[in-house]
């Protein structure tokens, strides 16, 4: 696949939108922060709040990265921020509407692996950058595309199985598409991306819920029905 820009066209981009969006960069990491403390209380409270804080970081990186900034030297950013805008909906509408989508960090692989993709977006993928010799303000921050993916990755892999797989999707074919830039532009922290997309995929297709998860699940209407009855 040939690329429509750059290097130094791609790296532009990074400085002008960070040139602009300061400090925004601190609250789409406050954000991020917010949302894996509201994963890991779990319940269907803070399971709703860490899934709008996602969406609306989805919704963000649409906006304001593809369409605002990236659209300048590939006019494919407005498919990708269409893209990022159908992802965010998928989140609301699993969520945050059906509350299907419910956060439960538990001492399991899955838990492990999926805060070792969060850490790596929020702390290892700048560090990693800024070895490779991308400094701030011509550098990926937090909130455009590939660290906000594998960051998503990471959440996703917080919650229980049943895991809805039409959520990891849009991530799954921006990692395919991120990989292929990385490897023509020098970009290496995204590698992580294409791994991060591998094994969620993997886990969330493989890993089924267990028995005694099911059973209470069943039982919860149940018990709630029986406990309004006996009030």
């Amino acid at each position: 696949m040939s690329l429509p820009f750059t290097i130094d066209q791609f790296l532009d981009v990074f400085r002008r939108y960070n040139e602009s969006i300061w400090p925004g960069q601190w609250a789409l990491n406050l954000l991020a922060v917010v949302a894996v403390a509201a994963a890991v209380r779990g319940g269907r409270g803070a399971s709703r709040a860490a899934s709008g804080i996602v969406a609306a970081l989805w919704m963000w990186t649409g906006l304001v990265y593809h369409v605002g900034f990236f659209r300048a030297i590939n006019p494919a950013a407005l498919l990708f921020g269409s893209a990022f805008f159908i992802e965010a909906a998928l989140i609301v509408w699993f969520g945050v509407v059906r509350s299907t989508l419910r956060f439960e960090a538990g001492a399991n692989g899955a838990t492990l692996v999926g805060s070792v993709l969060i850490v790596y977006a929020l702390v290892a993928y700048p560090l990693i950058g800024y070895a490779l010799g991308h400094r701030y303000p011509s550098t990926p921050t937090f909130g455009v595309p590939c660290p906000m993916t594998i960051f998503t990755f990471g959440l996703v892999l917080l919650c229980p199985p049943p895991r809805p797989r039409t959520l990891i999707i849009i991530p799954v074919g921006w990692a395919v598409l991120g990989v292929m830039a990385a490897l023509q532009l020098g970009m290496w922290e995204d590698i992580g991306l294409v791994i991060a997309a591998i094994v969620t995929s993997t886990i969330v297709v493989v890993q089924r819920p267990r028995p005694r998860d099911i059973v209470a699940d069943r039982g919860a209407p149940i018990a709630a029905t029986s406990s309004a009855v006996s009030r």
